[in-house]
């Protein structure tokens, strides 16, 4: 079970202490994009995560778009935010991961994985040793696979809690 718990659980991207990140030595974050970023019914970035990323830019991250969505769904938001992008990452495989670390030669001590499911974005980066941050979905509308996912998320989450290892809504750091 512990392949399922994050490093780090906070309510948003917005809650997240990237100072500490940094100060961790988290040099490049790998952000999900649907219901992360934006619900899946956003075709581009909102003022606010525009804003973000501009700050975190500043701060010295590198940012990268990795989804498990096609392209075209992830292109419009690379290209208006300015960050490099991962499509049809293929989570929870290895493989991207794998691949993204290679090409941009980082080590797995580096980077952070930030993402709103469990079964994908908690479980991918673990697969790898990167530093997990789950936070809730910002939409409730999701495509069919994800609505897939959310069925044995929610038995995962009963088991996790069931065992004191995991409860939703108690964000920490």
């Amino acid at each position: 079970m512990e392949k399922y718990i994050p490093d780090i659980y906070q309510k948003s991207i917005y809650a997240i202490n990237y100072d500490a990140l940094y100060n961790r030595g988290i040099k490049c974050l790998l952000f999900d994009l649907d219901n992360t970023i934006a619900p899946i019914t956003i075709k581009k970035p909102s003022k606010k995560i525009k804003e973000l990323f501009d700050d975190l830019k500043t701060k010295g991250f590198k940012i990268i778009i990795f989804s498990n969505s096609p392209k075209t769904r992830v292109k419009p938001f690379k290209d208006e935010l300015d960050v490099d992008c991962c499509a049809m990452a293929m989570k929870p495989f290895k493989r991207k991961y794998m691949k993204l670390l290679d090409e941009y030669k980082l080590n797995v001590a580096s980077v952070a994985s930030i993402g709103d499911q469990l079964l994908t974005d908690i479980r991918g980066g673990n697969n790898v040793g990167i530093t997990t941050i789950l936070v809730n979905p910002i939409g409730t509308k999701e495509n069919k696979m994800t609505r897939i996912n959310r069925h044995f998320e929610k038995k995962i989450l009963k088991k996790l809690r069931d065992n004191d290892l995991f409860t939703k809504g108690k964000y920490y750091e």
